[in-house]
């Protein structure tokens, strides 16, 4: 008995996975490139045709030296997935606008080639490459890479209204919001209270423009509007868990109301540190890595938990004013113990006593 072709189908063995989706890793990849148009467009509008140039040579050289390391190691070059796109972006967007342009060539290089295709290419580095790179350039050029910043179009560095920066001397104009929150005493002229220049940082003319953008900063992180965009529509396609992120927020709005810090209004000191520095963008672009965050839903949690703490005590109590970068660095390390702890119970068997 002859059988039809849909009868073959249904009847066909083959391997695991039994179950296929559409889902390809290149479609997840350039949808996060969309996602991070918004922030780039704002980096370009805020910070001018430096920002556009910065921009492009990262990119182009993530994608240039993912490609030549995959042929040093006879791989097959996948760089049309977009993978090597959104680390140029992403490593690109964690840089100061006026960072000499040989500064991205080398991040993208540490990058792509010691980051990722040193342990295997994408799928088996065990770090997020971008951070990877951020933390290698800090360690190794941390005068770029801290004080090479420029007040935004529109804007000041330091985001603060005109009546707070007559308290202060003019290193005030060097200084991010974070760090005037975290070194505001020394910026102050004589006779004036550290408390008030607080309660100016914390005031809602400052917190419009953390939101908006008329702040300094790294290329991609000054507007929290802009990088919410790119985040809700990753989450809303279902390209990124919601977990992480909101576990991750959540934990430190917690977090920095109840421990010790100059607080002056409860609920903009938390707006406060949720739209400054690169919470925003860590927390949906670069904490939510498929490769360095856990599989499990719970883990996922932990994970955004981890983050949030570890943020948290560094910009309270730590020598930097920032602690995005290292707190997912350090949870990316914990990942594989995270899985271990964290993974569900197979189907059929009994959990032990």
């Amino acid at each position: 008995m002859k059988m039809n072709s849909d009868v073959k189908t249904r009847l066909l063995v083959t391997a695991s996975p039994h179950i296929y989706s559409s889902v390809t890793v290149s479609k997840l990849m350039w949808a996060v490139v969309i996602a991070l148009l918004p922030a780039l467009g704002g980096s370009i509008y805020f910070f001018g045709f430096k920002a556009l140039l910065i921009i492009a040579i990262s990119t182009a050289a993530a994608v240039l030296f993912d490609t030549l390391a995959q042929l040093m190691f006879k791989r097959k070059v996948t760089v049309g997935d977009g993978s090597a796109v959104i680390t140029g972006l992403l490593l690109a967007f964690n840089l100061p606008p006026n960072v000499p342009l040989w500064l991205p060539i080398v991040g993208a290089a540490f990058a792509s080639i010691v980051v990722k295709q040193f342990f295997g290419g994408l799928g088996h580095n065990f770090i997020n490459p971008a951070l990877g790179a951020r933390a290698f350039l800090v360690a190794s050029w941390p005068t770029h890479m801290t004080t090479t910043w420029l007040a935004p179009h529109n804007g000041t560095l330091s985001g603060l209204p005109s009546q707070a920066l007559k308290l202060c001397t003019d290193a005030i104009t060097t200084a991010t919001p974070l760090n005037v929150l975290k070194h505001g005493s020394k910026l102050l002229l004589p006779g004036n209270e550290p408390r008030l220049l607080y309660q100016h940082l914390q005031s809602w003319e400052t917190i419009k423009n953390l939101f908006f953008g008329n702040i300094g900063g790294c290329l991609g992180e000054t507007s929290a509007l802009l990088l919410l965009i790119g985040g809700i529509f990753l989450i809303v396609t279902r390209v990124i868990d919601w977990r992480i992120p909101l576990s991750y927020l959540l934990t430190v709005a917690v977090l920095v109301l109840i421990l010790p810090g100059h607080k002056t209004a409860v609920l903009n000191y938390f707006l406060f540190h949720l739209f400054s520095g690169g919470l925003m963008l860590g927390a949906f672009y670069m904490a939510t890595d498929y490769v360095t965050s856990p599989l499990t839903h719970k883990g996922r949690v932990i994970f955004g938990i981890g983050c949030g703490v570890l943020t948290s005590v560094i910009r309270l109590w730590g020598g930097y004013p920032e602690g995005v970068c290292y707190s997912i660095l350090l949870m990316n390390v914990a990942t594989p113990l995270i899985d271990r702890l964290t993974l569900p119970r197979i189907f059929g068997t009994r959990s032990k006593k």
